[in-house]
């Protein structure tokens, strides 16, 4: 098979179920495992190339409706023509069903259910793990700075949180992705900051902004200098890569 992906945590899905090889083409984003970085490159997440990519001649073209504004992609692929499959993740047990759904694309049959169910039940291990801590600090996940955009309720960075004896501060919100202000922050007063600003390196993320914040120096995360600059691609993509941003919070915490 071709296979062409254009998010980078469908990229991240093939390599976990050992099927790189079948790749021909990637978005411009796609940066993991190490023997994608010389495929063609189809253009930003968000604005693939259609014409290059149906020059790709995929069997298959891994989307995405993970981030808003994907849609027009779809919309591409449609009017081309080509072949395609939609991913689109909130929570860690729904990673494991895409393992599943992308390994039965791919000819892998009962193998790809091993896989799934290897990383389902790693889950579960840390699940059973998390349940026995007892102290719980409160996090704030600062996904864009300005307008405020964090992880609610339904995304996979509460239940993050959760699985390194966290708590996310907006975790009761009922949505994957809470837009709020940095007033509310204040307010809810989190015990650490994580900031994993989506498609930027954590190079070009500086905490003194957030100090410099009004009021924010009173907060408990920036009085206690606990804001953590993490690496954007371990937490913000919807594939097993998660469980390594995992191990890196615990440590952090």
């Amino acid at each position: 098979m071709r296979i062409v992906s254009i998010c980078p945590s469908n990229t991240e899905i093939v390599a976990y179920l050992n099927q790189t090889e079948l790749l021909v083409g990637v978005d411009n984003y796609s940066d993991y495992p190490e023997e994608i970085r010389d495929l063609p490159k189809l253009g930003p997440d968000l604005s693939i190339d259609i014409q290059k990519t149906a020059e790709l001649e995929p069997d298959l073209v891994l989307a995405s409706l993970s981030v808003p504004g994907m849609e027009k992609n779809i919309e591409g692929l449609e009017k081309a023509g080509l072949p395609y499959m939609i991913i689109d993740s909130d929570s860690l047990a729904e990673i494991g069903e895409d393992l599943r759904r992308i390994g039965h694309e791919l000819g892998m049959g009962e193998e790809a259910d091993v896989k799934a169910e290897e990383y389902l039940q790693e889950l579960k291990r840390l699940e059973n793990q998390a349940s026995q801590r007892k102290e719980k600090p409160t996090l704030y996940w600062e996904w864009w700075p300005k307008p405020v955009f964090t992880p609610g309720g339904k995304n996979w960075l509460t239940e993050l949180s959760r699985l390194a004896g966290a708590e996310n501060i907006f975790a009761e919100e009922d949505t994957a992705s809470f837009q709020t202000d940095w007033e509310e922050v204040k307010k809810r007063n989190p015990d650490h900051i994580c900031m994993v600003w989506v498609g930027v390196k954590e190079e070009k993320m500086n905490p003194d902004l957030l100090r410099k914040r009004p009021g924010w120096g009173g907060m408990k995360a920036v009085r206690n200098d606990r804001i953590h600059v993490l690496e954007e691609s371990l937490f913000c993509r919807p594939s097993p890569r998660l469980l390594e941003g995992l191990a890196k919070l615990t440590t952090v915490l």
